[in-house]
């Protein structure tokens, strides 16, 4: 944990700026490569139906669904758990959690996704929770790093303010721990998007339909588009992550 708290201590307002920068022109590179690898590879009536464009938009909506509810879905509950555990008398159940989850993220995704495909069956709603439970720990993580790295002076002051104990915590353990935990979150949604790809496995469509048929049906220039595209959602979804990290960051930090 103290890695984490170190790198957000570390992080200077030239380094957030580059964070800016570099993503979209790195999204931007790989949308050029993906399309000049459409103008000028020679693609057979096998490739060009498996990168039909409806078909194409409609794999991305899929992508952009599961990996936008599971994280919604891991926000929802790692950061309320965050926050409980982090309060005093919950040490135990602090640790049990995370290195329960530190397990369960070892697993492979694939087979955490069949896992959770025995219990469930096939769907997106299956997809969406083996996702959420195989990211869970870097919001959970953060959360407990972010409120507990809150300097005491700051909590002290406020409580000699008057404050209650909630108003300690939302107005200012939390908004002091947003960019450690919007970080956490930065984590789970890139995670989300690319593990995504795996949702075809079950019935949960995505861009990996497009890679598979690809693999099946030997077309690199189809498994390549698609890898790319899930590469530029990930992309995306992380700058807009970073965007939120710098503007809900408490002024002064």
């Amino acid at each position: 944990m103290s890695a984490v708290i170190g790198d957000q201590r570390k992080r200077t307002p030239l380094a957030e700026k580059l964070d800016l920068i570099v993503t979209p022109v790195f999204a931007l590179l790989l949308a050029l490569l993906g399309v000049t690898v459409w103008l000028y590879s020679d693609m057979d009536n096998t490739t060009l139906d498996i990168l039909r464009p409806d078909r194409l938009i409609r794999q991305a909506q899929q992508t952009m669904l599961l990996g936008l509810a599971s994280s919604a879905l891991v926000v929802v509950i790692a950061i309320p758990i965050g926050i409980i555990v982090s309060r005093r008398g919950f040490p135990r159940l602090k640790n049990f959690l995370v290195d329960s989850l530190g397990l369960a993220q070892a697993l492979p995704a694939y087979g955490l996704i069949v896992i959770f495909f025995t219990w469930l069956g096939a769907g997106l709603l299956t997809v969406v929770y083996a996702l959420a439970l195989f990211s869970l720990l870097p919001v959970l993580r953060n959360t407990i790093v972010g409120l507990e790295q809150v300097d005491k002076a700051v909590i002290e002051a406020g409580r000699g303010m008057g404050y209650t104990r909630l108003q300690v915590l939302t107005k200012i353990e939390l908004p002091l721990a947003v960019p450690v935990i919007i970080a956490g979150v930065r984590t789970a949604i890139v995670i989300n998007i690319g593990m995504a790809a795996l949702a075809f496995l079950i019935g949960g469509g995505g861009l990996g339909e497009t890679i598979n048929s690809g693999l099946k049906l030997n077309r690199p220039a189809a498994i390549f588009l698609g890898a790319v595209m899930i590469a530029i959602l990930a992309i995306i979804f992380d700058f807009l992550s970073a965007l939120a990290q710098r503007f809900l960051k408490p002024k002064g930090l």
